[in-house]
């Protein structure tokens, strides 16, 4: 082949070129390679699988600065999952130790069960898989079960159905978690307890007290309280208000199944009940009962016996038979029967959608508003005594004379000894402006003062940091080395978005990196405020939609004014983070924004939006599911009570990182919470009250879901880095 000088020329300048450009590109080529192997760990991290992000991370070059901070967030990940693994292998140990001390006890044939239960769940929790298997296959364990299904059925053939609950059935269902049959039989038993008064069966002791307290008269309110100014025609109008506002159409024949089953329990309970026991204050003619409960078969047989579908009106007509019957048997009050017809009824839409009788009103505003007219006190009566916990701003912390500790004996003369904390708070606030006298006794002392307050206008801050200094401040950094941030907020009230905007803007001031967005526990609140808040990290597209079964479709979206910077989000959900909670970190999350990284557990599952209407009159109130929620991408938040009908498990809003919490972790972030969290006043003396303050290595020690978001926003910063 012949070459010409002129070709040759040219072909060595290129290949010259091409030589001299080599060295350039390979930095270039290797550096971008490095990114790339990083990001991949990071991307792992943040979907929670760390394992993954370890095995990733053998590919990168082991000297790049970013793959050693990586690898760094991963030893420090291990080094919270193995203190976990220790903690669980020592707790499973002392429960079985537990286990064997119950079963080596004389009596071990007639087994404590409410010693011997408590203990086999907590050994459930702790076990591993192997170690499960063989606690279920544990003679004793196996005879003790057998023992408290025979009890519980016992309780129940007798008519006792809160014993049923409380020596069985509530502990069965925690120990078959997934068994249907032990699920719906304590459903059963728990509509049979709730018409007696109770209208929340809980499973711990303390709030069995209260239950309890709910069937008697106390210094607050007596049973026929409750029940006052309830009249049919708030029933009729909010059934005017479903038929064409509820979300869904309303199925009548549904509504009057559970009516039915309701009355069925009501008779049931009658039936077993004593007139004369001062703790069932419920008024009726014993005599009649049979006549009643024939009545109520009779009206299921003529509405039921054929698959027809109920209309309204047909319906509104076994209401009216219902309050008939009643008045020709048994002669309860109107406002019990009314209301157990209504709520029943209610009960087949949705647990959101309740009737709130004039009696109630002024509770439901309070919580919804967070606002009230008291005088700024938290209380409590864990140890069994009316106990200030802490203070808020208000005329109590302004007073200098209360304080947290303090041992509250008497309200405007009245001893607290038997007062419910709800009866309690009843008597503190009152209209702004009046007057109330505290009987206080220092927890050091036994001479006791009286303190005369004025009522005043309190607000509730929703906004609070991990804990507080000295002064009573809220310290909000949880590393202060990677200025990573902290906010939880406990509710989203029409103050809320204000509050955390100051917050925000402080903590930039300061050099906010990363903040983690604590919504754990968070019930919801205004949707207003969810969108406000979701608002400032996002500069445009929709926050969140709704949609009614009638009308148009409503939304709200995102303005670039007054938006944050762009740094990481990390936010803290669980199964009690609900509604505008489940907004914000459904928001935040969506593929259409990605602004933020969840952690921690698959959220409460109220993806429906409420509305209340005062069309009922007469001072009651209906709040009803009017609309369906969806996130910024069209998904719909599936919602828990329909998702558990159709044995489903998929409600809700599902972090990216999972970190499940046993119960023994939980108390120990409560635990340390409380304290963190109480305000005292400015001159608090604690030699006579101690005021526990817990540091931030406590804190992360005690708060595995909080340790981990941590980890995980610092994994974000890396990410930043690589860009």
């Amino acid at each position: 082949m012949k070459i010409t000088g002129k070709i040759f020329v040219l072909f060595l300048l290129s290949a010259i070129a091409s030589a001299m450009s080599m060295p350039a590109n390979e930095p270039q080529q290797t550096q971008s390679s490095e990114i790339n192997c990083v990001q991949q760990a990071v991307n792992a991290i943040c979907s929670g699988n760390f394992d993954s992000a370890e095995e990733l991370l053998k590919k990168c070059n082991a000297k790049d600065a970013n793959a050693i901070a990586i690898k760094e967030v991963i030893t420090e990940y291990r080094k919270v999952e193995a203190e976990r693994e220790k903690a669980a292998r020592q707790a499973f140990k002392e429960q079985k130790a537990e286990l064997a001390k119950l079963q080596a006890q004389p009596e071990s044939n007639e087994p404590n069960l409410l010693e011997i239960l408590p203990v086999i769940i907590k050994a459930k929790e702790f076990a591993s898989e192997q170690e499960r298997k063989q606690l279920f296959e544990d003679k004793f364990v196996q005879n003790t079960l057998a023992k408290a299904r025979k009890v519980g059925d016992e309780y129940e053939s007798k008519g006792q159905w809160l014993n049923a609950l409380l020596y069985s059935y509530s502990w069965l269902e925690a120990i078959y978690d997934g068994d249907k049959e032990i699920a719906e039989k304590k459903k059963s038993l728990q509509d049979k307890a709730n018409v007696s008064a109770i209208t929340e069966t809980k499973k711990t002791l303390e709030e069995k007290a209260i239950i309890k307290a709910m069937m008697d008269d106390n210094p607050c309110e007596t049973y026929a309280d409750r029940y006052q100014k309830i009249t049919p025609k708030m029933f009729i109008c909010g059934l005017d208000v479903l038929e064409f506002g509820y979300v869904e159409p309303v199925s009548y024949s549904g509504m009057a199944k559970e009516v039915f089953k309701r009355f069925e329990y009501l008779a049931e309970v009658l039936k077993y009940s004593d007139p004369c026991d001062s703790n069932f204050t419920m008024t009726y003619l014993p005599g009649k009962l049979g006549e009643f409960a024939a009545g109520l078969e009779m009206l299921k047989t003529n509405y039921t016996a054929e698959p027809v579908i109920m209309s309204r009106d047909q319906f509104v007509k076994l209401f009216g038979q219902v309050l008939t019957l009643n008045s020709l048997t048994v002669k309860l009050p109107d406002g019990v029967v009314i209301s157990h017809f209504a709520e029943s009824a209610l009960s087949s839409l949705d647990p959101h959608t309740i009737f709130i009788w004039p009696k109630q009103v002024e509770d439901f505003d309070k919580s919804m508003t967070n606002e009230f007219s008291g005088i700024g006190v938290e209380i409590s009566k864990a140890d069994g005594v009316l106990k200030a916990v802490s203070l808020l701003p208000g005329p109590a912390y302004n007073s200098g004379v209360i304080d947290a500790g303090d041992i509250i004996e008497k309200v405007n003369g009245e001893i607290t000894r038997d007062m419910t904390v709800g009866c309690a708070v009843s008597k503190i606030t009152g209209p702004a402006g009046t007057k109330v006298v505290l009987t206080i006794r220092k927890p050091d002392q036994e001479k006791t003062f009286d303190v005369e307050l004025a009522r005043a206008k309190i607000i509730v801050p929703t906004i609070r940091g991990w804990g507080r200094t000295e002064a009573g401040d809220w310290q909000y950094f949880v590393d202060d080395a990677s200025k990573v941030g902290y906010v939880r907020v406990s509710q989203f009230s029409a103050t809320t978005a204000g509050d955390l905007d100051k917050i925000l803007k402080t903590l930039e001031s300061q050099g906010l990196k990363a903040l983690i967005l604590d919504l754990r526990y968070n019930t919801g609140g205004f949707l207003q405020s969810a969108a406000q808040i979701s608002d400032m990290f996002i500069d445009k597209g929709v926050i969140v939609s709704s949609q009614p079964r009638v009308g148009m479709p409503t939304w709200e979206a995102a303005h670039k004014k007054d938006t944050h910077p762009n740094y990481p989000v990390v936010i803290l959900i669980n199964g009690g983070s609900a509604s505008a909670s489940e907004i914000v970190a459904g928001a935040l999350s969506d593929k259409t924004h990605s602004r933020a990284v969840l952690v921690g557990q698959q959220s409460y599952g109220k993806g429906s939006v409420q509305t209340v209407t005062e069309y009922t009159g007469e001072g009651s109130q209906l709040k009803y599911t009017m609309a369906y929620y969806h996130l910024p991408d069209g998904r719909r938040v599936k919602d828990r009570w329909a998702a558990e009908k159709a044995d489903r498990k998929d409600w809700g809003i599902m972090p990216d990182v999972k970190i499940e919490l046993r119960s023994d972790e939980l108390k120990k972030l409560f635990d340390i919470q409380r304290d963190n969290d109480v305000l005292a006043a400015a001159d608090h003396d604690n030699n006579k009250a101690k005021l526990v303050r817990h540091n931030l290595a406590e804190t992360l020690d005690a708060d595995r879901q909080l340790a981990v978001a941590v980890l995980i926003a610092k994994t974000k910063l890396i990410e930043a880095g690589l860009k």
